[in-house]
């Protein structure tokens, strides 16, 4: 049909490693040095997201390490 061929035209036209898409995969690169394993279990757990709760517990995360973080003490 009509419209395959225009949608082979337009793909046809993108190029792969044009500099839009080059800047738009650098997006966040500060804030990807300290996506630990802490910061994804502190976020998940705050709806605010930063907020002073959540900060503190990202820093007692860090400090007692992503396994020990959150379990509750077994009697």
């Amino acid at each position: 049909m009509w419209f395959d061929t225009l949608r082979k035209k337009s793909k046809s036209r993108r190029k792969k490693g044009s500099k839009r898409a080059k800047k738009k995969g650098r997006k966040n690169r500060k804030s990807d040095k300290k996506q630990d394993a802490c910061y994804h279990k502190v976020r998940s757990r705050y709806k605010k997201w930063p907020s002073a709760y959540a900060s503190g517990a990202l820093v007692q995360c860090r400090k007692k390490g992503a396994a020990n973080w959150g379990n509750s003490k077994k009697k």
